[in-house]
C-alpha cells in the first residue's frame, strides 16, 4: 500500500467525526486519541517486529512475549479491583493459556518454530486471553453482587464456598464463552476473518489461507475455554475469608 493509499483511509476516521459532531454524541476527542494511538503504536510495534524478525533470537521472542503478556494484564487487572490478588491471577491465567498453545503447536510440529509464527500467534492468543479475562471479570463480578444474598444464605446452612459460588461462577465462564462459540459458528458465512482475509489480499492461496484460519479459530477456541475456567477457580476463593465467609468489604457491598 502506498503512502497516498493509506492516507485516503482516513476517510473512514473522517465518517465517524463527522456523525459524532452531527449528533453531539461527543465521541470525536476519544476518535482521534484512538486513531492516534493506534498509529503510533502499530508503526512502532511493525518496526520493532522487523527487527525481532531479523534477528530470530530466542531472547527478542521471549521479551516480546513477556511485553504483550504485561501490557495485557495491565488492561485486564482493572476490571477485577474487587477480587483480592487479582494481577497475579490473571497473570497465571495468560502465561499458562500461551504455554499450553505454544507446547502444542511448536511439540506436535503444527507450526515452524520461526519468530515470525511464534509472536504473531501469540499476540492473537494473548489478546484474546486478556479480552476473555476482562469478559469473565465484569460478569462474575457483577453475579457475585447481585446474588451476594443467596451465597450467604447457602453458607449459613452450611454449604462450602465452592457450592455456594458455583452458579455464579459457571454463568460467568459460560458467558464469556459464548461471544467466541457463537462467532465461529458464522464464519465464512456473516464474515470472512481477518488473517484469512489477509492472506488471501497477500497473494496466499484461498484454500491455505482457510486451513491456517482453522488452526487459529480451534486455537482460540481452547484460548476461551481454559481463560474463563483458569481465572475463575483462581478467583472465587478469594471472595472468602478462613471462615468461609463472603468478604463484603472487598468491593462486593
Amino acid at each position: 500500500m502506498s503512502p497516498i493509499a493509506l492516507g485516503l483511509t482516513l476517510i473512514f476516521v473522517l465518517i465517524p467525526l463527522v456523525l459524532s459532531r452531527t449528533l453531539n454524541l461527543g465521541l470525536e476527542k476519544d476518535t482521534l486519541i484512538a486513531t492516534v494511538r493506534s498509529i503510533i503504536q502499530l508503526f512502532a510495534v511493525g518496526y520493532v517486529l522487523k527487527f525481532v524478525f531479523e534477528s530470530d533470537s530466542w531472547i527478542y521472542i521471549l521479551l516480546m512475549i513477556m511485553l504483550m503478556i504485561f501490557a495485557a494484564v495491565q488492561n485486564a487487572r482493572k476490571k477485577g479491583k474487587s477480587i483480592p490478588g487479582i494481577t497475579w491471577k490473571i497473570t497465571v491465567t495468560i502465561v499458562a493459556v500461551e504455554v499450553l498453545t505454544q507446547s502444542i503447536l511448536l511439540g506436535f510440529h503444527i507450526v515452524p518454530a520461526d519468530a515470525q509464527y511464534i509472536i504473531s500467534i501469540s499476540g492473537m492468543v494473548v489478546g484474546n486471553s486478556m479480552v476473555l479475562s476482562i469478559l469473565f471479570l465484569n460478569r462474575f463480578t457483577a453475579e457475585v453482587e447481585s446474588n451476594k444474598n443467596q451465597t450467604e444464605l447457602i453458607l449459613s446452612l452450611g454449604g462450602t464456598p465452592k457450592q455456594a459460588i458455583h452458579g455464579q461462577l459457571t454463568d460467568a465462564i459460560k458467558a464469556s464463552m459464548i461471544p467466541t462459540i457463537e462467532s465461529q459458528k458464522t464464519m465464512g458465512l456473516v464474515q470472512l476473518p481477518g488473517m484469512m482475509s489477509g492472506q488471501i489480499i497477500a497473494g496466499a492461496d484461498p484454500v491455505q489461507a482457510v486451513q491456517f484460519q482453522l488452526l487459529i479459530l480451534f486455537l482460540l477456541l481452547t484460548t476461551a475455554a481454559v481463560s474463563s475456567i483458569l481465572l475463575g477457580f483462581l478467583s472465587y476463593p478469594s471472595l472468602f475469608n478462613e471462615r468461609m465467609q463472603l468478604i463484603r468489604e472487598q468491593g462486593l457491598n
